[in-house]
């Protein structure tokens, strides 16, 4: 078998037909895995069986998010929506000062990590301020953290230099590549702060560090950019573009709305609308009208208002207002792009990870097997795509929609065959094999075009593969079948 495909359709008898619906299927990846256990194998003389059974435990480690932005851009409030929680502390004032680490435990538990590596149990919340203090990790028994280990990071436009500094020596350090496989960013406004920081996340991106950044517009309905401004800002020109409005208020209001706070939200909906509207003009007037000085304070003047209008406008209950408030936050969007684009590939990226610290571990050792690793790294086409999403939005020079239509065919809305190629459900492996094998031809003509830029003719080789890719799985389909 080959691990590349050169141009070549392949008609591989050895994959398993079991594997084509579940994800990008196509021999190399099949090769690959084969080729991946070798390394392993191989490095265990030189760094014994403990070193590598430590790396090879990341294949069954979650992937790791990280959520990053400037100061007070919502990251601890949408990281309690996620794992339906609140147990990132938030304020109006600073309160994630050190990177926090989230993974699923049984039962709750958190740790102080120092420099230097010595850990020691806290309580919940800590204080978080100490000097020698490196990071912080916290175990909780959230379905969410099954799948996904989530690291919240201080804001990088912090009144304090070293709190920033600590973003910044996990997002980009100056020994290596960040450990996050995805980096959701968050933004409230384009300033200077989040170019810089986004340059370095992205440069990250391209040296081997997280495969994808997801961008989050989490104050949608404050004055500011609208995610279609965010789009046509020159200012992004090779950056992420395609920003999705998130309200992580309204998210984590609606998974852990109480019964009290309805009863509460019901009762200011049957007032007149010009009384509450006049209440509403700001908070002193509010309290005035109301004394709900609670219901302020943890669900703010926006909150308020958006919750009484779902009332009125028929979420008559407890749970119907609860699942109104998740629909109106745009968190299922979040968790779809998260799934479509990360979760879907876990297998690939848990392999990825592996590989990395593997390599982290023989550097200045073994030179031939680094060298291994690192074509190994370079031909898995599962990161290609997502590095090539990641891209996609600053590929200016291309129609948009001829990046909407890469988009779909590189995985970006979800890895299954009929997702990338458009088909509907239950075709046939021979209605699949053609259909690919026409989307191959299509991207393979476009490449003919001389005036192509080397960023767009990468990205359209991509898709060329991806196609053969599938065409290769509904071949093993159909004669399976």
């Amino acid at each position: 078998m080959t691990r590349s495909f050169d141009g070549v359709l392949l008609d591989n008898a050895h994959v398993d037909s079991a594997l084509v619906d579940s994800a990008l299927v196509d021999s190399a990846l099949v090769d690959s895995a084969l080729s991946d256990s070798a390394l392993f194998d191989a490095a265990r003389p030189v760094l014994g069986d403990d070193a590598v059974d430590a790396c090879l435990r990341r294949l069954h480690a979650p992937l790791r998010i990280a959520l990053a932005g400037t100061l007070k851009a919502g990251k601890s409030t949408l990281l309690n929506a996620l794992i339906g929680h609140s147990v990132a502390p938030t304020d109006a004032t600073e309160c994630t000062r050190v990177v926090t680490t989230y993974r699923r435990a049984p039962a709750p538990v958190a740790e102080a990590v120092h420099d230097g590596g010595r850990r020691t149990p806290i309580r919940w919340p800590p204080d978080g301020t100490g000097k020698a203090l490196h990071s912080l990790e916290v175990g909780l028994p959230a379905p969410l953290l099954e799948r996904y280990t989530l690291v919240d990071t201080p804001g990088t436009s912090s009144n304090s230099r070293a709190v920033s500094a600590r973003t910044l020596a996990y997002l980009d350090p100056d020994d290596g590549v960040c450990e996050a496989d995805a980096v959701v960013y968050l933004l409230r406004s384009l300033h200077d702060s989040d170019l810089a920081l986004l340059r370095r996340v992205q440069a990250q991106v391209g040296r081997g560090g997280p495969l994808g950044v997801v961008g989050v517009l989490s104050r949608a309905d404050e004055d500011g950019p609208t995610p279609a401004e965010l789009r046509d800002d020159p200012r992004l020109d090779g950056l992420p573009r395609d920003f999705l409005p998130v309200s992580g208020l309204l998210a984590l209001r609606g998974r852990t709305l109480r019964q009290d706070e309805f009863t509460a939200l019901a009762a200011l909906a049957r007032r007149p609308v010009a009384e509450l509207d006049a209440a509403l003009v700001s908070p002193g007037r509010f309290l005035a009208a109301t004394g709900h000085d609670g219901l302020l304070d943890a669900w703010g003047m926006h909150g308020i208002a958006e919750a009484v209008a779902l009332v009125r406008g028929g979420a008559t209950t407890a749970p119907a207002l609860a699942a109104a408030l998740i629909r109106r936050s745009g968190l299922e969007g979040l968790t779809r792009i998260l799934e479509a684009r990360i979760g879907e590939r876990a297998a690939a990226l848990r392999m990825r990870a592996a590989l990395r610290e593997l390599r982290g571990r023989l550097a200045g050792r073994a030179t031939r097997l680094v060298a291994g690793i690192d074509r190994a790294l370079a031909d898995d086409h599962a990161l290609v795509e997502l590095r090539t999403l990641g891209a996609l939005p600053g590929l200016t020079t291309l129609p948009v929609p001829t990046r909407i239509a890469l988009d779909r065919v590189l995985g970006g809305a979800g890895t299954r065959p009929t997702v990338r190629l458009g088909l509907p459900a239950g075709v046939s492996g021979r209605e699949m094999h053609a259909a690919a094998v026409r989307a191959a031809m299509h991207w393979r003509r476009r490449l003919d075009d001389p005036l192509l830029d080397p960023r767009a003719r990468r990205a359209l080789r991509a898709a060329v593969r991806s196609c053969e890719g599938v065409a290769a799985g509904a071949a093993v389909r159909t004669r399976a079948s």
